[in-house]
């Protein structure tokens, strides 16, 4: 059975699957590795521009590795989830320093680089090097977990581990690379979350969860919890001469590494918030921005903006924290995405 499984699932993508993504062209494991860390969580028309920009400015894992961690974080501004940068760009060095910048050539050695899974490790080996690994990404738990009528949610243990022996009875030794996107491929064309168009299926003969009606209930969904509220304020300082005030967080934590506004809990608390070497009368703006909420995946950021202007004095002593940074873009750091939103809008014509 996993012959012809496998051979159907070919015959479909030779002649429906994708084959012109940009990741497809010129394959090397650091393609691979780039545009398989962008897809996590993320849809492919998202990552597609972000993967151009990206292996542009970094065009081999050595040029990664060289480059600084601020340079990674701006090209990632955006793409959310940003443990992903810092982890690629560790991994990267990693490369460099202890493999003479060659990945390794199996998916345990792959999965001894930092933020490099078993699903991932397997998508490099097969795509780039062309050996038998299977994945087990969202789109490919969906395929088989309805192919299979596996209920649960596929993130529970004893339903991935179920998947897991599932893909790997099913992976053939012959053409894994190809047999890796399609499937990939049917998971994010035909066998999607919503919708799906089953009657196009190549595995809709033997597809248990179409012939037993359960669809719409395979793969089980998470299950849910109360979503938070939490709450902050985005002191927004400007200097009157194009700039404003950012602070770099820490490493840890949401958006570690990347700039971001002053936080304070109240209205604002300048003295407790600002750094010592701008002076403290800081006035407000009349031109005020809307608030805005940011989702996490595990909780949502009511953000409140306070325009304010303070004098700029000499920040010499605090780099590395704090950063004057100008609204024209054209300092490249990394930037938490409503903090990179609210800048855009500062830099209008109307806004000033």
């Amino acid at each position: 059975m996993s012959a012809d499984f496998s051979q159907r699932v070919l015959r479909w993508f030779d002649e429906h699957g994708r084959h012109d993504l940009p990741w497809q062209k010129n394959i090397t494991p650091y393609s691979v590795w780039v545009s398989e860390i962008m897809l996590q969580q993320t849809q492919v028309a998202t990552v597609i521009p972000y993967f151009e920009r990206f292996l542009q400015s970094f065009p081999t894992v050595g040029d990664l590795a060289a480059a600084s961690e601020d340079a990674v974080l701006h090209h990632w501004t955006g793409l959310g989830y940003y443990a992903r940068a810092r982890n690629l760009h560790a991994a990267a060095k990693t490369v460099v320093a202890e493999h003479g910048g060659e990945f390794p050539r199996s998916v345990d050695g792959l999965m001894s680089l930092k933020g490099i899974g078993r699903s991932t490790a397997g998508a490099i080996a097969a795509i780039s090097m062309g050996l038998p690994a299977s994945i087990l990404d969202g789109n490919v738990k969906r395929v088989l977990a309805r192919h299979r009528a596996i209920a649960g949610w596929p993130e529970q243990t004893a339903v991935r581990n179920k998947l897991w022996a599932i893909a790997e009875k099913l992976t053939p030794k012959e053409r894994t690379a190809d047999y890796t996107q399609a499937m990939m491929d049917l998971g994010a064309t035909l066998c999607v979350r919503s919708n799906p168009q089953c009657e196009q299926c190549p595995l809709v003969d033997d597809c248990e969860a179409h012939a037993r009606g359960l669809v719409k209930e395979i793969p089980g969904k998470k299950p849910k919890k109360a979503i938070p509220v939490k709450k902050t304020v985005f002191l927004i300082i400007e200097d009157g001469a194009g700039s404003v005030l950012l602070e770099k967080r820490p490493a840890a934590g949401i958006w570690g590494s990347l700039y971001s506004f002053p936080e304070s809990d109240e209205d604002y608390q300048l003295a407790a918030s600002a750094p010592a070497s701008m002076s403290a009368d800081a006035q407000d703006v009349n031109t005020q921005l809307s608030p805005l909420r940011h989702t996490f995946s595990h909780f949502h950021l009511d953000i409140k903006p306070i325009r304010l202007r303070a004098t700029r004095l000499n920040t010499s002593q605090e780099l590395g924290r704090w950063l004057w940074y100008p609204l024209d873009g054209s300092l490249a750091v990394g930037l938490a995405a409503p903090v990179d939103k609210l800048l855009r809008q500062l830099s209008t014509p109307d806004s000033r």
